[in-house]
């Protein structure tokens, strides 16, 4: 499940977004990923990390700092746009809806998270089809359902490695559930994304 470039020089397929999911370790992974994306990059990029809810959150400007791409924290009704990144703000679920509209909400925890990737992941391959969904280093199991949607929606979904995840428990979840088309090492997420998403490197 290594990723290596291109298939065969078919045509790349035609994603609408990436959704990124991460939990303890989560920030450094993001900024590493976030980090080798060029400015060109063509698909919006939505993020769940799941962080103390009774606090403000630093995330969207600290991620800032270390990607080319613009990073807010997510707006209630805001549209997504290409070379934007938009955070879950604390405590708050964070759902795509059709036309890449972002719906945040209240409702209850999924697996004792909220925000929660399997909301995200789902929301996203229900409104949008085909998107890209990375699960990153976190514990427990969220991200693992809504990647099942993903693949069943015609999307993708990578998986941070063993090796470089300061927690394994959301990537295993993944993995081992079925639908996770690549395993990767942190470094090389970013350089897969940009392939699959067809554009230019940095």
């Amino acid at each position: 499940m290594q990723y290596h470039g291109g298939e065969g020089g078919a045509p790349p397929k035609k994603y609408h977004l990436v959704a990124l999911a991460a939990s303890a370790g989560g920030l450094s992974a993001l900024a590493t990923v976030l980090g080798r994306l060029p400015r060109s990059f063509p698909l919006p990029v939505a993020i769940v990390q799941h962080i103390d809810p009774n606090k403000e959150s630093l995330m969207a400007s600290i991620l800032g700092r270390r990607t080319a791409l613009h990073v807010q924290q997510a707006v209630d009704s805001d549209s997504m746009s290409v070379g934007h990144v938009y955070v879950a703000p604390p405590g708050m679920h964070m759902v795509i809806c059709p036309g890449n509209a972002i719906h945040l909400t209240h409702s209850a925890p999924v697996h004792f998270v909220r925000p929660s990737a399997d909301l995200l992941f789902e929301s996203a391959a229900r409104s949008s089809g085909a998107v890209i969904a990375v699960v990153l280093t976190g514990n427990g199991m969220d991200g693992a359902a809504g990647a099942a949607v993903v693949r069943s929606a015609g999307g993708l979904v990578i998986a941070q490695d063993q090796a470089t995840s300061a927690f394994f428990g959301m990537p295993h979840a993944a993995i081992i559930s079925g639908v996770v088309d690549f395993v990767l090492p942190l470094e090389e997420i970013g350089p897969a994304l940009i392939d699959l998403a067809g554009s230019k490197p940095l």
